[in-house]
């Protein structure tokens, strides 16, 4: 089947999927860090081989050499039952092939860890294509604000004593691009090819804005042109 979206090079795209049945798809630390190795690994066109990489630590994965990445990755953050990318193609069909081996490698890991077959995401992946700045800059938000459904799920409507404080818990949440940004330490993220400033992207209060003033169901419905 066609995908109804079409994933240009140098266009930038929302992906995200989740586990089939809404379930689980990290149950623990080393899932999710399973995960983020494979976002620095499978983004390049060589077959992936996890097991090169034996039992060196994270930090020393992310400084391999990996070849050309078919994919630049802007943001992400990784939920329980689901994840969140934004992506533009450094390679035509980029992003399908980084998608590909990204949830085959992750679903052969946990289906094997956990003695269960069968399909493991809700199909191959949804996207979204962005097509200004201002919907870009709202996807950022989006995607580093996720977490905050954590800590309450209608966090939106919540005092702003309560604001202050889940500026912290975003801050220090381990599967978000946004500490790679705060840090200007980037592993897996390449901001280079996306237009937009770094201080807006860490700006707590800009992002809590930008994200709040658009309708979460359909935030294209008010967004500028």
């Amino acid at each position: 089947m066609e995908r109804k979206v079409k994933l240009e090079m140098e266009e930038f795209y929302h992906i995200y999927n989740r586990g089939v049945e809404k379930r689980r798809i990290f149950q623990n630390p080393s899932d999710y860090k399973r995960f983020l190795i494979l976002l620095y690994i499978a983004n390049n066109d060589q077959p992936l081989h996890i097991k090169d990489f034996g039992s060196m630590p994270i930090e020393e994965i992310f400084k391999q050499d990996r070849g050309e990445p078919l994919v630049a990755i802007g943001a992400y953050c990784l939920m329980p039952n689901h994840f969140h990318l934004l992506l533009t193609p450094l390679v035509n069909g980029g992003i399908s092939k980084f998608m590909l081996k990204l949830q085959t490698g992750y679903s052969m890991y946990f289906n094997k860890k956990n003695d269960r077959v069968g399909a493991f995401f809700q199909g191959t992946f949804k996207s979204e294509y962005i097509d200004n700045d201002v919907y870009l800059k709202y996807i950022y938000a989006y995607i580093h604000l996720n977490p905050a459904k954590l800590k309450n799920s209608n966090w939106k409507k919540q005092p702003k004593s309560f604001l202050n404080q889940l500026k912290k818990f975003i801050a220090e949440y381990l599967y978000s691009s946004l500490q790679e940004y705060l840090s200007l330490d980037y592993k897996i993220i390449n901001p280079k090819p996306f237009p937009i400033d770094n201080g807006d992207i860490i700006d707590y209060d800009s992002m809590v804005s930008d994200f709040s003033e658009l309708p979460e169901d359909n935030p294209r419905e008010t967004r500028g042109s």
